[in-house]
């Protein structure tokens, strides 16, 4: 159990790193291609559609076959998004084909969790899967932006092979050549994945019967008193924290006056502080205790809204890591709830699909939102109180809102029961 655990956390964290570089190496691309700036969050609209439109299919897949398979499928999928870019695709529709892989490894990677590990250990699970991918945020953003800089790509197209001409000609090139690299690692390690035995028996294939399938599992879900909390939180969480990447960078730019190296390295900082509360949760707060950290929810969205009275690097750097640690802290425990809730109403990847299906879409959302205000040229400053302010409200809506089912029933008494 141990090494397959540990094969599993290997290989989701060189397929996210791989990720999170290309996302920052395509961003590099669209502003030497002289894309208008609100072109570049739809690069990660671009990347999450998939989630959203597969949402009803993926779960089915990835219980169709062992885990380990599906993984090693989707990485796959991802080296093929990344060689699009070597054909001249553009990169919103190269990364779209990188989504698609990743939509279909979510389930996998999640769903074999709960195949492995029982209830009791998914929260400190979590919290070694969340650290890691976090960590592997913070090293692919700090690469992204130093594989497109003057002093790596210079090194990389400074390596020539005896004989053979590679054709590799750009920063752009080369910083691809490492991307598909590290796919390829963590591909390498998806063969090594063990079978944990579990099986769903015969995956539907209709796709009417999938998406009514898919139909019910949502409405359970969100119907469940543990599950519709969890959902919520995870499902604001990842809207929140994908669109706080593009406002880092631009805050970075316009009133840190920081270059694209620096303001990725600033978008790394945040997410050392995601690790760092993703370990301290993992480490001090049980399943059962799970849903009090609500409120460090609205405390992170206050303090979000302190960036607007923040003019120096010095000051930049501890409160980002703050708003990372409060975002850590609260995300691995209603990450490791909703895991249960799942396991226990349905299957692993039915229900790592419908959470997939809720936070893809909160991102779709969120970034499709900010991207209207950059175009409308609303100032930088508005857009960070408004954002802070809508997470701040609806986390207080969510704990308002177990309150009142708490007062119904003790639904927190339904923490580790066993599979319906």
């Amino acid at each position: 159990m141990n090494r397959g655990f540990y094969t599993i956390m290997a290989a989701q964290f060189f397929s996210s790193l791989a990720d999170n570089a290309l996302l920052f190496v395509a961003i590099d691309l669209l502003v030497n291609m002289k894309s208008p700036g609100w072109i570049t969050p739809l690069l990660k609209l671009s990347f999450t559609l998939f989630y959203v439109l597969l949402a009803a299919f993926v779960g089915a897949f990835a219980d169709s076959m062992p885990k380990g398979k599906v993984m090693f499928i989707s990485n796959l999928i991802k080296v093929g998004g990344c060689l699009l870019i070597f054909a001249h695709v553009h990169p919103l529709l190269a990364y779209a084909i990188v989504g698609f892989g990743a939509a279909v490894y979510s389930p996998a990677k999640y769903g074999i969790l709960t195949e492995l590990l029982p209830a009791e250990k998914l929260v400190a699970a979590n919290g070694w899967v969340e650290g890691l991918t976090v960590i592997s945020i913070i090293f692919g953003t700090v690469m992204g932006g130093a594989l497109v800089g003057d002093r790596v790509s210079s090194m990389l197209l400074g390596f020539d092979l005896p004989l053979i001409d590679t054709g590799i000609e750009t920063p752009t090139q080369a910083a691809l050549c490492v991307v598909v690299g590290i796919y390829m690692l963590a591909a390498l390690f998806n063969t090594r994945i063990p079978d944990t035995g579990c099986k769903y028996g015969h995956q539907e294939r209709n796709p009417i019967k999938l998406i009514t399938d898919f139909a019910n599992c949502f409405s359970m879900l969100w119907k469940d008193k543990l599950g519709q909390i969890s959902l919520g939180v995870t499902t604001l969480f990842w809207g929140a924290a994908q669109t706080l990447q593009f406002i880092v960078l631009e805050w970075a730019s316009r009133t840190l006056h920081l270059s694209y190296e620096q303001s990725t390295s600033l978008v790394g900082v945040v997410a050392i502080g995601v690790a760092l509360g993703a370990v301290i949760s993992a480490r001090f707060v049980s399943l059962r205790k799970s849903l009090t950290v609500i409120p460090v929810g609205i405390a992170m969205g206050v303090i979000v809204m302190s960036m607007t009275m923040v003019h120096s690097v010095k000051l930049a750097y501890p409160l980002l890591v703050l708003v990372g640690l409060l975002g850590g802290f609260f995300l691995v425990p209603m990450n490791a709830l909703l895991q249960h809730r799942g396991h226990v109403l349905m299957s692993a990847g039915h229900s790592i699909a419908v959470q997939n299906f809720n936070e893809n879409l909160s991102i779709l959302t969120m970034l499709a939102v900010y991207s209207l205000m950059l175009r409308a040229h609303l100032n930088l400053d508005i857009i960070i109180l408004l954002f802070g302010l809508f997470l701040a409200g609806t986390m207080l809506y969510i704990l308002r809102k177990h309150q009142r089912n708490q007062r119904e029933f003790d639904s927190v008494a339904l923490i580790g029961e066993a599979k319906h």
